[in-house]
């Protein structure tokens, strides 16, 4: 939800909802790929969702309906309403303490995604969300809140801000402002907030409260990763089907590029094998 970046005209603008048609079943991969996970398991993977949407990285995708539609669509938490908003907090807050993890996650960050993917299961089992995801998800977002800087309730140090989607960085999309400045802290156009990078207007819809505090805050980590895995499982996607997997991807950027880094470093936090430099195409 961060790099906002312009499409052709043929694709959608990052904040929109990718709804894909002619999608491989899940049992249908290509030989190739299982060949590979002998070696690679990582490469495999990536095989395995290139394959199940017949696209090659870096390729686009075309929608088949709107986001209204897939809005409709989610399934909503059963969770008690929450308040939206950004909590103000004292800016010389210590660092969590929390060691770094065996994957190289930053201990609050893995505990963040461990906890949405315990909810997540609770609330949505047919989505079958992998914490695994969510953290690749927040690699390449925000390298996991810029390495796991948060106070020790997950609270971002100091907030985290996409560019302003004005036009004036090379592209990106025009976004004009939906909240008053509210989340985003800015006027007149939107930014992306928070570690895992949602538009305001996003946010709002599908906000969670990872940390049942009441408040569903996209500068709090536990927040933010709950809130990433409601909108990926919305439209009662299932993450066991490689081709439903990578069309949840896709909602955060509309590049098969994204997909493949997202899904390596998925893998290398399922196998512990760093993805290569090949399975990560510039996005």
């Amino acid at each position: 939800m961060g790099r906002h970046r312009k499409q052709q005209p043929a694709t959608v603008t990052r904040g929109s909802v990718i709804a894909l048609t002619g999608l491989v079943p899940a049992g249908v991969v290509a030989t190739n790929a299982a060949a590979a996970m002998a070696t690679d398991p990582t490469a495999a993977s990536i095989e395995m969702h290139m394959s199940a949407v017949g696209a090659a990285p870096g390729q686009a995708m075309a929608p088949s309906f709107d986001d209204t539609v897939m809005h409709a669509m989610a399934k909503q938490s059963p969770e008690a309403p929450v308040e939206v908003r950004t909590v103000a907090l004292a800016p010389d807050r210590a660092r969590n303490d929390l060691p770094v993890a065996a994957s190289g996650i930053p201990g609050i960050a893995e505990d963040a995604y461990l906890n949405a993917e315990q909810i997540l299961a609770d609330e949505n089992p047919g989505c079958n969300m992998p914490w695994t995801m969510l953290a690749g998800i927040g690699r390449v977002e925000s390298t996991h809140m810029y390495n796991g800087k948060a106070d020790a309730d997950g609270n971002a140090l100091s907030p985290v801000f996409g560019p302003a989607l004005d036009g004036s960085l090379a592209g990106n999309n025009v976004i004009h402002d939906s909240d008053g400045g509210a989340l985003d802290g800015f006027g007149g156009y939107d930014r992306a907030v928070g570690p895992m990078q949602f538009l305001p207007e996003t946010w709002t819809h599908y906000a969670a409260d990872g940390n049942r505090d009441g408040i569903s805050d996209p500068q709090n980590y536990y927040d933010a990763t709950l809130t990433a895995g409601k909108y990926l499982c919305s439209g009662d996607l299932d993450m066991n089907d490689p081709a439903q997997q990578t069309r949840a991807i896709l909602r955060y950027n509309n590049s098969m590029a994204y997909v493949a880094n997202v899904m390596a470093w998925t893998q290398s936090y399922k196998t512990g094998i760093a993805p290569q430099p090949a399975e990560l195409p510039k996005i």
